[in-house]
């Protein structure tokens, strides 16, 4: 690992945990040149997950991808990044538990958007936008009034 302060390989592990139900573990670490404490998270490498687009074509799933997605709805939104991180770990969850390790983009867009519903209505219909690729205002429109409906404002 190299430090993000200052670049050096130098480090010690000062404490390491399971996280995310074992899947993950969570070291802290110590830069043992200028003594910069950072955390780091290493996941299993295995195997290669796949999304079903639209169109039919597949395409490797990208946990940073879907968390820049992310990020980018909840953009100056009282979001945390837990609250991110834990999305699209449940959406890896899932994938996992998939006897063929893949899953259609619809089902990763309408579980992502259940999760934002429940924690931030902007956020929810700017995912929305990008994910429903709204044709016209009245579609954008309709997907706030049925936010209206549902009584999660």
């Amino acid at each position: 690992m190299r430090c993000p302060k200052c670049g050096s390989c130098d480090d010690k592990v000062i404490d390491t945990r399971p996280s995310d139900e074992g899947r993950t573990i969570r070291r802290r670490r110590e830069c043992l040149y200028c003594s910069y404490r950072y955390s780091t998270i290493e996941r299993i490498e295995g195997i290669q997950y796949k999304v079903v687009k639209k169109d039919g074509t597949r395409e490797e799933f990208s946990r940073d991808k879907l968390l820049q997605g992310l990020s980018s709805a909840c953009s100056k939104r009282p979001v945390s990044n837990d609250d991110l991180e834990k999305i699209v770990t449940d959406v890896e969850n899932l994938l996992q538990e998939q006897h063929n390790g893949e899953l259609p983009t619809q089902t990763i867009g309408e579980m992502v958007m259940d999760r934002l519903a429940v924690l931030d209505k902007v956020a929810y219909v700017r995912f929305a936008s990008v994910y429903r690729d709204f044709a016209d205002l009245s579609s954008f429109t309709r997907e706030v009034e049925e936010i209206e409906k549902r009584g999660d404002t």
